[in-house]
């Protein structure tokens, strides 16, 4: 039998708002994340989920509950999980991203934000992020799926491309083109023995 692994982004969160890097800050959904989540919830409420998996992030949190209150599947089992927390972005958290780039230069803001390899100061680079999300997610998020449950994980636009990259084989260079809007929503649908027989976008 198929089971399926769903990825979804939180809402807009007042961070997302207001042009700021976010990271581990705890910034609360906006009316319109709030909305956001209740569209996932349209495109997810076909579907049946056995278990999801969320960050220790409210926006993050509070989208998972939404979209779990609307499909009628609070008895779903929920992980909250550090691990799939977004990427810290350090000494930028919480600034606005054009101000940032005219402090320190376009390009290298650009560096920051979209290289595999780069971290901002004091910060995870996205590859730093999949070293801390895809341990998880191969030890316990796919072992799920691998049981034969049907997984929804509502995560992180970073935390989430480096999970995308592994499903989808994406080199250092192709990751970095790679956006995941809030609100966004992938399917990963596997057959009995595990090969991935689909990919879309919800």
């Amino acid at each position: 039998m198929s089971r399926s692994l769903f990825l979804a982004r939180h809402g807009e969160s007042t961070f997302n708002r207001d042009n700021r890097f976010t990271g581990w800050l705890d910034a609360p959904l906006t009316e319109k994340g709030r909305e956001e989540a209740l569209k996932i919830a349209t495109k997810l409420g076909v579907y049946e989920f056995n278990k999801a998996y969320t960050s220790t992030l409210s926006r993050a949190i509070e989208s998972l509950h939404i979209v779990l209150a609307a499909i009628h599947h609070t008895d779903v089992p929920v992980v909250e999980t550090e691990a799939l927390n977004e990427r810290h972005y350090g000494d930028l958290q919480g600034l606005n991203k054009d101000e940032t780039a005219k402090r320190f230069g376009a390009e290298q803001v650009h560096l920051w934000r979209r290289s595999y390899t780069v971290a901002p100061p004091h910060g995870e680079s996205l590859e730093d992020t999949a070293n801390r999300v895809l341990p998880f997610y191969r030890s316990q998020i796919m072992r799920d799926v691998h049981e034969g449950r049907n997984v929804l994980v509502l995560a992180h636009g970073n935390s989430l491309r480096a999970i995308v990259k592994e499903l989808d084989d994406l080199d250092d260079e192709e990751v970095m083109a790679l956006n995941i809007a809030t609100g966004e929503v992938r399917c990963y649908t596997f057959d009995g023995t595990m090969r991935l027989i689909s990919r879309t976008i919800v």
